[in-house]
């Protein structure tokens, strides 16, 4: 069997577009006609030249070659153009490939991608959700209010959820670490109070800024957040600087968490050798793959660390996180996109299934999902913006900041 077609779907999630602008899926077809499909996750691009270098990591070093050689295809791409070392954009493109092999894969052996990984650890996986507001509520106004995002929060927890996130701290700039302003300082921790009175011992505090703050600035704002208890403090530094996160973790008594902005497991293992790090959130469509995330899986082992993939993407990357995280020993929790997630689900055919709070593992064959290209051709992606983008405005000291989430007015 050969790799012998690839279409590419480039889909915008309707307003208010909760996990991100657009997602990107690679179709792969082989010369028997089985079909895979996949998500980059990747976003250092626009869309259009993300899908030519999608094509052309496929045409030079995918195309005509077996899908069960996943090692090989890898190298060729970790080593194209004389590199060897950690590519978002190449790897991100191969991530969303590499997906789309292994459903392949699965649909060859009629097995699900989790059997293939090494059979069923877990019977369910834990999940978490991000706050989102409900229809009609001001975005603006919920991330920056205490009382509404303590409100979703019971909400969430009621329908069985575990743990919940949030992002109250601030805005995430171009300009790199800063230190967080007090009225940043201040209302996190209101956020973590009102939370954590409405949900009580139910479930755990996630946490979330985006790489804001200086070191200093994290250790600042982490000392006061340690009072409520949080399961994680998420990448509260910048990914270009991976050994200060061990300065923070020495520092702060909260565990760190963070990776969705990290590209293969080397750059996780610098993380795992400095002690800074024991909980670590890959984004499958930009580490390079389902093969990838399992070898990071068993590396985290070593240093009695855990796994939490992290999605703000599609569905089809969430899938490839759900059969990981069936698979794998050393699983924390898995983030979903349930909550605002209509689209999300519609896209896959309600294929992926929750029980009280938790992810059923998937029974059908690859992926276990049902891929439904004629809404993907309905909600194609006409913006100029990227799948994210950070604010160029500096931290305001002077009259405060207010983050409006992952999908921000105006766009």
């Amino acid at each position: 069997m050969k790799l012998k077609d690839l279409e590419i779907f480039i889909v915008a999630p309707p307003a208010p577009g909760w996990g991100g602008r657009y997602w990107i899926f690679p179709k792969i077809t082989t010369d028997s006609g089985i079909v895979g499909y996949g998500e980059c996750y990747a976003s250092t691009v626009g869309p259009k030249a993300m899908k030519a270098v999608i094509e052309d990591v496929f045409e030079r070093h995918m195309l005509g070659e077996n899908p069960e050689n996943l090692e090989l295809m890898y190298r060729r791409v970790y080593s194209s153009g004389f590199t060897q070392r950690p590519d978002p954009t190449v790897m991100g493109a191969f991530a969303g490939l590499e997906m789309a092999c292994w459903d392949i894969l699965g649909k060859m052996r009629d097995r699900p991608v989790w059997a293939l990984l090494g059979g069923r650890m877990n019977d369910r996986v834990r999940s978490y959700t991000y706050l989102y507001p409900e229809d009609g509520q001001n975005h603006a106004e919920f991330y920056n209010n205490p009382d509404w995002t303590a409100e979703a929060a019971a909400k969430v927890v009621d329908q069985g959820f575990t743990a919940v996130k949030f992002d109250p701290a601030g805005p995430y700039t171009i300009r790199g670490g800063h230190q967080p302003a007090m009225s940043d300082i201040s209302r996190s921790v209101e956020f973590c109070k009102k939370i954590r009175e409405a949900v009580g011992d139910r479930a755990d505090l996630l946490f979330g800024t985006h790489g804001q703050f200086t070191t200093a600035g994290a250790i600042r704002l982490g000392r006061e957040l340690e009072p409520y208890n949080p399961l994680w403090y998420e990448e509260p530094i910048p990914p270009d600087n991976l050994l200060e996160f061990a300065e923070v973790a020495r520092s702060v008594r909260i565990p760190l968490a963070t990776g969705e902005r990290l590209t293969t497991k080397t750059e996780f293992g610098t993380l795992l050798r400095a002690g800074g790090v024991k909980i670590l959130q890959p984004a499958l469509g930009r580490l390079g793959g389902i093969l990838e995330a399992r070898k990071l899986a068993a590396i985290a082992e070593i240093f009695n660390a855990e796994m939490a993939p992290h999605l703000y993407a599609g569905p089809v990357e969430w899938a490839a996180n759900v059969h990981l995280s069936v698979s794998i020993p050393n699983l924390l929790i898995a983030e979903t996109i349930q909550t605002g997630g209509a689209f999300h689900l519609a896209l896959i055919r309600n294929s992926l299934k929750w029980e009280g709070g938790y992810i059923l593992p998937p029974e059908g064959p690859g992926l276990g999902i049902d891929f439904d290209e004629d809404l993907a051709r309905a909600h194609p992606y006409t913006g100029t913006g990227l799948h994210l983008q950070m604010q160029e405005a500096p931290c305001d000291y002077s009259h405060g900041n207010r983050f409006e989430g992952g999908a921000p007015a105006g766009t």
